[in-house]
């Protein structure tokens, strides 16, 4: 059994680099920077974040099933494929939005999250580079609502695919149109406009699938064809693994380029 997902990160592999190289937003090498540290959260991430939804589903199916009339959980799972999926992916992205937000607003967040925007070089890997705390506490707070609600299993592995191939494309370094769909499906230029380090980036663009979110709260940031300067962040992120996985226990000043966003926004 491949437990570490190394068949996938090949599948994946051979078919964002090609990809990227063809179509990239800026020069980069495929040995990048952070390269090897990026191939440990792939492998690790991936087994922990596995073992968690498993975890979630368990608990929130058992809590449902005392606390959720069954009327409820079947017509919820009773309705079409094509209709659940799309449900399905807006309750998870209104969580992943508040989620992203909470993890840029409170400090002690931060300290997790600004793990993921320690990027210097973005492509479709970065998509995996996230503090184990940031990635477990936003599956938690997106996906429980769907377990409990009582969704389909068929509809919830739709999602699932559809959720990890656009994660991939969002963090890719890819330069693609979207045209006028810009407004309803995330982007790799609306993703990448988050992980800017630039003023007009911070704290924008916090959705993972549905930019409407943003424009909703006040937080889309709007670029046009521009193209950002450099991404990452001020924070003294450590360059290994293990030296990112303890970075949020440490105590440090912080030195944040993503403050907390204005309650005028």
């Amino acid at each position: 059994m491949d437990i570490f997902g190394i068949k996938g990160l090949l599948i994946c592999a051979l078919i964002f680099i090609p990809f990227e190289h063809l179509f990239h937003e800026r020069p980069q090498k495929v040995l990048r920077k952070g390269l090897g540290v990026d191939l440990i959260y792939v492998m690790f991430n991936g087994l922990i974040v596995k073992v968690v939804i498993v975890l979630i589903a368990a608990n929130t199916l058992e809590a449902a099933a005392m606390l959720v009339p069954q009327s409820i959980t079947q017509a919820v799972g009773g309705q079409p494929v094509w209709l659940q999926v799309p449900e399905i992916i807006l309750i998870t992205d209104i969580g992943v939005y508040w989620a992203h937000r909470a993890f840029h607003t409170i400090p002690a967040l931060w300290k997790f999250h600004a793990v993921h925007h320690g990027i210097e070089e973005l492509d479709w890997l970065g998509a995996f580079h996230s503090h184990p705390v940031d990635a477990i506490l936003t599956k938690a707070l997106s996906l429980t609502p769907i377990f409990f609600l009582g969704f389909s299993e068929a509809s919830i592995a739709v999602f699932s695919v559809i959720y990890f191939w656009h994660t991939l494309l969002v963090h890719s370094n890819v330069r693609i149109p979207f045209g006028p769909l810009k407004w309803l499906i995330a982007s790799p230029q609306f993703h990448r406009w988050h992980h800017a380090n630039q003023r007009e980036a911070y704290d924008k663009n916090f959705a993972g699938q549905l930019p409407v979110l943003d424009m909703m709260f006040g937080t889309y940031n709007a670029t046009g064809d521009k193209v950002p300067e450099k991404y990452g962040v001020d924070d003294p992120i450590p360059s290994s693994y293990f030296g990112q996985v303890g970075y949020p226990l440490m105590t440090h000043e912080k030195r944040s380029n993503h403050p907390v966003p204005s309650t005028e926004a």
